[in-house]
């Protein structure tokens, strides 16, 4: 039984016996960090876009860890430049893993690396992960878009993460929205409240999902499939 542990704004760790995983490892400059990244010991590094506070402290913690970091195939060849083991891929392609299989999926987003994300890294993408059996959607930064539906439709999620902050990804509105198109049996909210301008409430978002389960994680909580 795989489990899920939510890390604070899009950070994510999912671990199954001696499979250990990593999304999106904004931790060291992250305010609701719940760990620093060196307290993470992994396998996998997945990231999702170029985006600092989603690369994060990805490349260190790969390089440390010898880990092997999963993304687009243009963002994987920049954290190949920084010295990481990398297994580029890219959306729609899927492949099998000592764990299990991963899958990238579009978002609407943006996707450059650097202060001012200038630094080309391809386009952002979401990962469904499949470990133990259960299927897990990490959407990364993204808009409402309605392929959402055809993801859900496709795959039986056992756990999606939806982001709800506003400003730049979906509000709470439209998360509920892709709740009801993804079916997942369980939702958790994130990327929200990490900063003034994406503040989001998951209270309300609880109370307007219909169809799944909601679970409201604070940073270092975790949930079993």
């Amino acid at each position: 039984m795989p489990q899920v542990k939510f890390l604070g704004h899009a950070c994510v760790s999912i671990t199954q016996d001696d499979h250990r995983l990593i999304i999106d490892p904004f931790l060291n400059d992250n305010p609701q960090a719940a760990v620093k990244a060196d307290d993470i010991d992994v396998n996998y590094v997945l990231i999702t876009h170029g985006h600092g506070d989603h690369v994060g402290d990805g490349i260190t913690i790969a390089k440390r860890c010898n880990a092997t970091v999963i993304a687009s195939f243009e963002l994987a060849n920049m954290c190949a430049k920084e010295g990481c083991t990398i297994h580029p891929m890219h959306i729609g392609g899927r492949f099998n893993f000592d764990f299990g299989w991963v899958k990238l999926t579009i978002a609407h987003h943006g996707g450059g690396h650097g202060e001012d994300a200038s630094r080309y890294t391809g386009p952002p993408v979401g990962f469904l992960v499949n470990i133990g059996g259960k299927t897990i959607y990490h959407p990364g930064d993204t808009g409402l878009f309605y392929d959402m539906k055809l993801i859900g439709d496709r795959h039986r999620i056992d756990l999606a993460f939806l982001p709800i902050g506003d400003n730049f990804t979906m509000g709470v509105d439209d998360a509920v929205t892709a709740a009801e198109f993804l079916q997942a049996g369980k939702v958790v909210p994130f990327h929200y409240s990490t900063w003034p301008v994406i503040e989001g409430s998951p209270e309300e978002f609880a109370a307007k999902v219909k169809g799944s389960e909601v679970v409201i994680l604070n940073p270092g909580e975790s949930v079993d499939l």
